[in-house]
């Protein structure tokens, strides 16, 4: 057994052959013309065929994923036609007297080496992009076919190796594929009755490609460089596309093992497709939105694939832990949009840096406290210290004209402490009017109802935000005195106590008191034994793990 650690871009287990797909030559061989125009109408005439492939592979797209997806498609027809790629192109053709193919392929790598040098992974992501569509035009002057024009032509590696819809694999198979790369337009043709999983020596989580995966249901596993061995070819495969890691030439034990989860996962999927589109709604009809709660990007693959309305709770600090250096409003903004953008219409509730108590940052320099859990933490280090906080905010705002984005403030409790937060984002709305830069002017604020205070004063918070999100986990720690880090406290720390029910129960009416609308998103949300309590108290909405979003419905629409 060889064991290959790549990078899980697209959740789910494969079991079977490996399929190496060659690598198609795309050497240009650099011409003279004596004809520059001649040759720039040829180039022209090809890039017009190339956009009616795309809108071709656009509609195929948006048929089968829906328009969210599709819409990658129209972003590589603009690339085609942006007037900076054709004047670049034509330009070299006319300077330099070189056939198109030749300054399509230059040029081709001078826009994707400027998008590579970039320091956001989004659009370091776009050099994949616009090497795809160029291909694309080359394969257009080089007489190639493509799969997707009406004259069933085809295009790329995957459907020269025939495993693109209507193509033919071989012994009528599904298999593994393995690559050195896959375009995006390659991914999008897949035949999926014919491909079980995909495993690339390069690419990364941001690109279209994986995103692509993840919508098409399709493990996948990028990243896994010098392993990559063409010598794989035939040989059964497991790969696990949540962890990265590839297993060619399995032995028994590893079989038998992923066999188990396999069959798991499929169970899971069995009641997602008996759950998937239905509405999370009691018998009697009392309507719950069900959202759930992810720490990073990559998470919101697991939240559409399970079927969840949105995202309750984005835990923001995790882009802040996971660094060794302050994280830029580029580096924020890219992670934000990219959530953003993949979710669609569906909502994001990002909760502002929680900094502080159980999760601590060297580079914050935050200092020893003897009770950290009630100490210097979250909303009390953003408002003691703006020039944090407004980064994050830009970058949150920015992000919301990508999206249905909504901002959410941890640990308040007190008024002033919402009209802080509130006046530290009107100045940064107001510098990103005055740069003329997009953002969503009535962006949603909600405040987490985590502390007693806030329990208290939640007539008063409700009049001055859009919503309420309960995080129980600290309200039960606040209410019963019980750190919760403390494992000899555990028999106090009930989170079932009549005391934090009734917290929560103050806190839902103060909201509706005011028209707002009230959600929890802590680990009680999920708590099967506790539902029935939650309707009764009238909730709006629970936000809970990924994989607890079908098994919570499956309870609700059978009360």
């Amino acid at each position: 057994m060889r064991t290959i650690q790549g990078v899980g871009v697209s959740a789910g287990i494969a079991i079977g052959t490996v399929r190496v797909l060659a690598a198609v030559d795309y050497a240009v061989e650099r011409r003279v013309i004596d004809d520059p125009q001649a040759e720039m109408d040829r180039f022209r005439a090809a890039r017009d065929t190339a956009v009616a492939q795309l809108k071709q592979l656009r509609d195929n797209v948006a048929a089968e994923f829906g328009e969210n997806k599709a819409e990658l498609f129209d972003a590589h027809r603009l690339m085609l036609q942006d007037p900076d790629y054709a004047e670049c192109v034509e330009g070299l053709i006319a300077q330099d007297k070189v056939n198109a193919e030749f300054a399509v392929k230059s040029v081709a790598e001078q826009f994707a080496a400027m998008f590579a040098a970039m320091d956001s992974s989004t659009m370091q992501a776009r050099a994949a992009d616009v090497k795809d569509v160029s291909r694309r035009v080359m394969n257009v002057l080089q007489g190639k076919r493509d799969s997707t024009a009406q004259d069933g032509s085809v295009q790329g590696d995957a459907v020269q190796n025939g495993i693109v819809q209507n193509g033919t694999a071989q012994n009528g198979e599904s298999h593994i594929i393995f690559a050195e790369d896959l375009a995006p337009s390659e991914t999008a043709q897949l035949d999926r009755a014919k491909v079980l999983g995909l495993v690339t020596a390069k690419g990364s989580a941001n690109s279209h490609t994986a995103i692509l995966a993840r919508t098409m249901g399709l493990p996948a596993i990028t990243g896994i460089g010098d392993a990559f061995d063409p010598a794989d070819d035939g040989h059964v495969a497991v790969i696990d596309g949540t962890s990265g890691a590839v297993f060619v030439d399995p032995d028994e034990a590893t079989l038998t093992e992923y066999r188990r989860r396999k069959a798991e996962a499929e169970e899971h999927l069995s009641l997602l497709r008996k759950l998937k589109g239905k509405p999370t709604e009691t018998k009697s009809g009392q309507r719950v939105h069900l959202y759930a709660n992810i720490s990073r990007p990559s998470d919101a693959a697991a939240v559409l694939a399970n079927d969840a309305e949105g995202i309750g709770l984005f835990r923001s600090e995790f882009l802040y832990l996971e660094r060794e250096d302050w994280p830029t409003e580029e580096f924020q903004f890219d992670a934000y949009g990219q959530v953003a953008q993949e979710m669609g219409d569906r909502p994001v509730i990002i909760r502002t840096l929680d900094i502080g108590a159980d999760k601590q940052v060297d580079y914050f320099n935050l200092g020893h406290e003897d009770n950290p859990a009630l100490g210097y933490r979250a909303i009390r280090i953003c408002l003691t210290r703006p020039e944090i906080f407004k980064v994050q905010l830009r970058a949150l705002l920015r992000a919301s004209a990508y999206g249905n984005i909504a901002i959410m403030l941890p640990m308040i409790t007190s008024v002033q402490e919402v009209r802080d937060a509130k006046r530290i984002l009107e100045e940064a709305k107001s510098e990103l009017r005055g740069e003329r830069i997009d953002f969503n002017e009535s962006i949603q604020i909600g405040v987490m109802i985590e502390t007693p205070a806030s329990v208290i004063m939640a007539d008063e918070l409700a009049a001055e935000v859009d919503f309420f999100s309960i995080g129980t986990n600290d309200l039960t720690q606040y209410t019963l005195a019980c750190d919760r880090q403390n494992p000899s406290l555990e028999r106090f720390a009930d989170p079932h106590s009549p005391a934090v029910l009734r917290m929560i129960q103050m806190a839902i009416e103060a909201a509706h008191r005011h028209g707002i609308w009230c959600g929890i998103c802590g680990e009680l949300g999920a708590d099967l034994s506790l539902t029935d309590t939650f309707l009764r108290l009238g909730i709006d909405e629970l936000s809970v793990s990924p994989t607890s979003v079908l098994p919570l419905r499956n309870v609700i629409r059978n009360h």
